[in-house]
């Protein structure tokens, strides 16, 4: 590792040269079966041939004009992803932490905009993470990443997830919005049950405030939907994305309804290079494909075959003890350390993530298929059977 990178990464010790479909290749000549898809991001598989088509034809006629002008390509994603979703209006930016802390911004400025300034306070939910920067770190309310960096953001009241009581009392005057995960990815694949997510519906109904969903890792077709929150049918007012809308190249959005945007006017919020014509054509291509007849019903089947297969290697193995999540966001509760069966895994030639709570995350891309499923069980039997002996 360079002496000259600020030293805020426990980096593994491996460098990918290239990669294509389902897999990484070291520049040691060793192949990787790639189920982390770079914290669920490469959600179409490495080198897409249609992506990256989308990307060098947009580089070869302009890359950046800023948002003082029309960018045609920003006009036609915005206008697919409200096609395709609860949303009526969609601002663009870099990153997932980019597309909450706009998020957070649009609620409190309703609020201020329709008379009620004194409504600036989100709750949030515990174990949650939802960015790097001051205030998504104090919405996310980890200590881990809060110490060092106060004082604390003010704004955020936390409860427990499925904590729907919780959640009612926490609400008051001072209230703009609510803010959920419907799948924790990197609290450790905790799924808001349909419920909750109703109650939090009617509650911000009841008090005129914002629900507002984090899909940044667990949106864009994770789920087996283009939506986390297509399963429990529980829609929002405003949803941060990012992650796999850009397959690898920067990307986050804001999706919200009219109501939840129109007091975001000019001169209130932006971005020097969100929506820039580079990423807007891949976010593009990238919907191409999610669109696609079958693809999202592709992806659902495999994340219940890859959820089974899992779940048959729990009973004659003590490494973990549970596969949960949905669709092919999946976490295996480990019995021991997520660290050691994260490299024992990587040893057998499978790449994984860990989360919080002693779990590691199976984030595999979109377009696997049943071998390459195969191929990582076996895997993950290997490395249970090396921790074990």
């Amino acid at each position: 590792m360079s002496t000259a990178l600020v030293q805020n990464y426990a980096r593994i010790d491996v460098a990918f040269e290239r990669g294509e479909g389902a897999y990484l290749y070291a520049d040691d000549g060793r192949r990787f079966l790639d189920f982390a898809s770079g914290i669920g991001v490469t959600s179409l598989g490495h080198a897409h041939p249609r992506v990256t088509k989308a990307l060098k034809d947009q580089a070869d006629k302009v890359w950046h004009v800023s948002n003082l002008y029309n960018i045609d390509p920003q006009t036609r994603l915005a206008e697919r992803l409200t096609a395709h979703s609860f949303a009526d209006r969609v601002f663009f930016c870099n990153s997932g932490a980019e597309a909450v802390e706009a998020s957070l911004k649009m609620a409190r400025i309703h609020h201020s905009s329709t008379g009620a300034p004194e409504r600036y306070r989100v709750v949030t939910v515990v174990n949650a993470f939802h960015g790097r920067t001051l205030a998504t770190i104090a919405a996310g309310g980890q200590a881990k990443h809060l110490d060092g960096f106060g004082p604390r953001v003010d704004g955020f009241d936390q409860v427990a997830l499925n904590d729907l009581d919780a959640a009612k009392a926490a609400v008051g005057p001072e209230t703009a919005a609510i803010l959920v995960e419907p799948v924790q990815g990197e609290g450790g694949i905790h799924i808001a049950d349909k419920a909750f997510l109703a109650g939090l519906r009617a509650l911000c109904d009841a008090a005129g405030i914002l629900l507002i969903y984090d899909e940044i890792q667990c949106g864009m077709g994770r789920t087996g939907k283009l939506w986390a929150h297509e399963w429990p049918g529980v829609a929002p007012d405003i949803m941060a994305v990012a992650k796999a809308l850009g397959n690898g190249f920067p990307i986050g959005a804001v999706l919200a309804t009219e109501a939840a945007a129109e007091t975001l006017v000019p001169g209130k919020h932006g971005t020097t290079f969100g929506g820039n014509p580079l990423a807007m054509s891949v976010a593009n291509a990238v919907l191409d494909e999610m669109l696609a007849d079958g693809f999202l019903a592709h992806a659902e089947r495999m994340g219940a075959l890859l959820r089974q297969r899992l779940e048959g290697l729990i009973g004659n193995k003590r490494v973990f003890s549970e596969v949960r999540g949905s669709g092919l966001m999946l976490g295996l509760q480990c019995t021991d350390s997520n660290l050691e069966l994260m490299a024992e895994l990587r040893e057998q030639g499978l790449l994984s993530v860990v989360a919080d709570g002693n779990v590691l995350r199976l984030l595999p891309p979109l377009i696997i298929g049943e071998a390459e499923i195969d191929e990582a069980c076996a895997a993950v039997e290997r490395a249970c059977a090396a921790i074990e002996s």
